[in-house]
């Protein structure tokens, strides 16, 4: 599987894991819990596996950009969330960070 796409999933289970936080609760609802602990198992697997691939730099930055988005999206929808103006401008500008870091600067080159 290509490096980019397994970082995907690991994004995508940290989001899952950080959204069930929420909904357990300070880790005092048992299924909400369990999915944290073995979603933040998975996303850090996953992300162990990327790093002999991609530098570990631009991995945490496209990792914590995405993360950041995703998090938002995924407040908006399961909590009613909704990022303000504020808001988009900062995840845009997050978005136009990892590019700059993905598309043009050499750290990227393996």
């Amino acid at each position: 599987m290509p490096a980019y796409a397994i970082l995907a999933l690991a994004i995508i289970f940290e989001v899952v894991g950080t959204t069930a936080m929420k909904a357990s609760a300070g880790f005092t609802r048992l299924g909400p819990s369990a999915v944290v602990i073995l979603s933040y198992a998975l996303a850090f697997f996953l992300l162990s596996q990327v790093l002999d691939r991609i530098p570990v730099g631009v991995a945490y930055a496209i990792w914590a950009g995405g993360g950041i988005i995703l998090i938002a999206v995924a407040a908006w929808f399961v909590y009613g969330q909704r990022p303000d103006v504020a808001g988009f401008i900062g995840m845009g500008l997050i978005v136009a960070g990892v590019l700059v870091l993905h598309l043009l600067s050499k750290t990227s080159v393996h």
